[in-house]
């Protein structure tokens, strides 16, 4: 069995799971070079709409493998520096990497989701806890800065920036209950109940249109980086132009009327 495993549960739905459960899942290069190449060719996979992430055993990442690191083969003969600032962008390239795809990522949390970890989840588009779950900025507790792999950005726009600043400074863990209560995630389950979870939200997803999901995940992440109002009505209204020319829109129209479930083709 490889570090990343992926499973297709039902058609259209990919479950890829870090497969490091005797190391909390920690990244290595191995780690994050699977999480890579998974997530480039499941965007290119059109069979796939949705994706779930998750970790084996009892966590869902505990960040960065501090006894093993993470350099890069191609990075093991460079300098201290060259070879550090490697292994960052190699583990902060996930992010814009699970933005950029496709599909929506839905992470179901089933353990700690620490640094690296937490920056896997607020990279997801939804995020759904096991009630044995928790989060932490894991960075400033070993001594470095607790803005790192994307979280100073992502994290304040999530839950506001006085409750991001006090978990990025401290550090401390926040458990299910409370990422719930902030709006760190949409729903806290049973343990042992978390990825069925994942797939009821999955279903849900893959009842709406195939491209209106990706222009509706594509535009979310966009609006996050829009300056104006007008500006983010601009490029909805030409997303909505180019979602009115599928085919999938008049299927749905026409079923409405048939009182029937809609059949989505994706163009």
């Amino acid at each position: 069995m490889g570090v990343i495993e992926v499973s297709t549960p039902r058609d259209g739905v990919a479950v890829v799971t870090m497969n490091r459960p005797e190391a909390r899942n920690a990244m290595n290069a191995a780690l994050i070079a699977g999480l890579r190449e998974t997530f480039t060719a499941l965007h290119e996979d059109r069979t796939c709409r949705v994706i779930i992430l998750t970790g084996a055993g009892g966590g869902f990442c505990g960040g960065l493998d501090l006894k093993q690191g993470a350099t890069p083969a191609k990075a093991k003969d460079l300098g201290r520096v060259p070879a550090g600032l490697a292994v960052q962008q190699s583990i902060a390239g996930l992010v814009p990497l699970m933005r950029s795809l496709r599909q929506p990522v839905i992470a179901a949390v089933n353990g700690a989701a620490a640094g690296g970890g937490l920056a896997l989840a607020l990279a997801s588009d939804i995020r759904i806890a096991a009630r044995s779950a928790k989060f932490n900025v894991a960075f400033v507790k070993v001594g470095l800065s607790g803005c790192d792999i994307g979280v100073s950005w992502l994290l304040p726009r999530l839950i506001g920036a006085s409750r991001a600043y006090e978990l990025m400074l401290t550090g401390r863990f926040v458990s299910a209950e409370e990422a719930l209560a902030m709006g760190l995630v949409v729903q806290v389950v049973d343990d042992g109940a978390v990825l069925d979870a994942a797939l009821a939200e999955a279903e849900i997803i893959l009842s709406n249109s195939p491209f209106g999901v990706q222009m509706t995940k594509e535009v979310m992440w966009s609006q996050l980086e829009i300056g104006s109002l007008q500006a983010g009505i601009d490029l909805e209204n030409r997303t909505q132009l180019l979602a009115s020319q599928t085919s999938d829109l008049a299927e749905a129209m026409r079923a409405f009327a048939e009182k029937r479930p809609p059949v989505f083709e994706g163009h």
